[in-house]
């Protein structure tokens, strides 16, 4: 569809063109009816774009540098309001007055909240980075949500050298944390019932990668990012003494697991769970991206590319291909700003 908006930002925002999207695994599951969404809706959470117009009062990426036209930007899921408990408690993810790129309710005064459109408005509170030179849209666009929140997942598993750690699930955030965890000096174990993907994570770092139901034993950190509930329980088991759970996988309604608490008390286990993330991930997400995607194949992670107005065949093919992502590439006339909605 074509809709209007004032080609001004205001104050606190910034207007972006986007250069490239990709369908994430919760587009999906919101397509699909498993995550609920208000209809009509704007998807899209994972995007690369330039800069075309900044509002009054400027905006800063998180390393502090002055977002102008031109720069090459990733943005967060999340825009907070940086004033409520949560967000000075740390939680700017949680923030009482949040808003979501690409979860928001159509709103005909304020269409461009979301990646699958020609441009978005990026709200105040919005956690900006600038993607250096050299990385390509294919890699970047990811980690706006997938990357940084691997990211977060690691920083709640703490320091990570010389332990031996587990990644169950190895899709798009999956071999993700398996090479970043590499990176960080981890000894790492990948489980997926999946034979290709279980190939993918020895070429991102993983020492071993086992068919799901063949868990290791006495892990240091075990990282669930499948959601599945029987995955989520053979990782809770796999831990050693003294070792952290972190599950981000679990983002839609399954059937509960159960929790021995005689085990978790006297093996001085941690539980934690990791949803979204803070700006500093998303920093981290681009760093890390910039620093070791030659080292590893991210981009070979998205498959097709898919004009904006094939939106449907796009996640017709997400759902179908072995590749993690499926890229839409915007094609925006100069006189006209589009967006794509879902609408059933």
């Amino acid at each position: 569809m074509t809709v209007s908006t004032p080609r001004t930002p205001g104050p606190g925002e910034a207007l972006v063109r986007i250069d490239l999207a990709t369908v994430c695994g919760s587009d999906l599951h919101t397509v699909g009816g498993r995550r609920p969404s208000s209809l009509p809706a704007l998807l899209g959470h994972e995007q690369v774009g330039t800069v075309i117009g900044v509002g009054e009062g400027g905006v800063r990426c998180v390393d502090g540098s002055p977002v102008v036209p031109g720069t090459r930007v990733v943005w967060s899921v999340t825009a907070s309001c940086g004033a409520c408990d949560r967000c000075l408690g740390g939680m700017t993810q949680k923030c009482r007055r949040l808003r979501k790129y690409g979860h928001e309710p159509w709103d005909d005064a304020s269409p461009l909240t979301g990646g699958f459109a020609t441009h978005c408005v990026l709200l105040p509170g919005t956690a900006v980075v600038a993607v250096p030179d050299g990385l390509p849209d294919v890699v970047s666009s990811p980690a706006s949500c997938a990357t940084a929140t691997v990211a977060a997942a690691l920083d709640a598993a703490g320091a990570l050298d010389g332990r031996r750690v587990l990644v169950s699930g190895v899709g798009m955030l999956g071999l993700t944390a398996v090479a970043m965890a590499k990176e960080a000096g981890a000894r790492v174990l990948a489980v997926d019932p999946e034979p290709a993907r279980r190939e993918q994570a020895l070429r991102f770092g993983a020492e071993e990668a086992r068919r799901t139901g063949s868990s290791p034993q006495d892990v240091d950190v075990a990282l669930e990012l499948s959601g599945r509930p029987e995955a989520v329980g053979a990782c809770l088991r796999s831990l050693g003494v003294g070792g952290t759970a972190v599950l981000v996988g679990s983002v839609s309604p399954g059937e509960p697991v159960a929790l021995d608490p005689e085990s978790v008390v006297r093996g001085l286990h941690t539980i934690v769970g990791v949803h979204n993330y803070r700006a500093e991930h998303l920093q981290k997400a681009v760093d890390f991206l910039a620093g070791h995607h030659g080292r590893y194949p991210f981009a070979e992670l998205v498959g097709g590319t898919f004009p904006l107005d094939a939106l449907d065949d796009a996640v017709a093919a997400a759902r179908g291909s072995a590749a993690p992502r499926q890229a839409i590439l915007p094609s925006p006339r100069t006189d006209l700003v589009t967006a794509s909605s879902v609408t059933a």
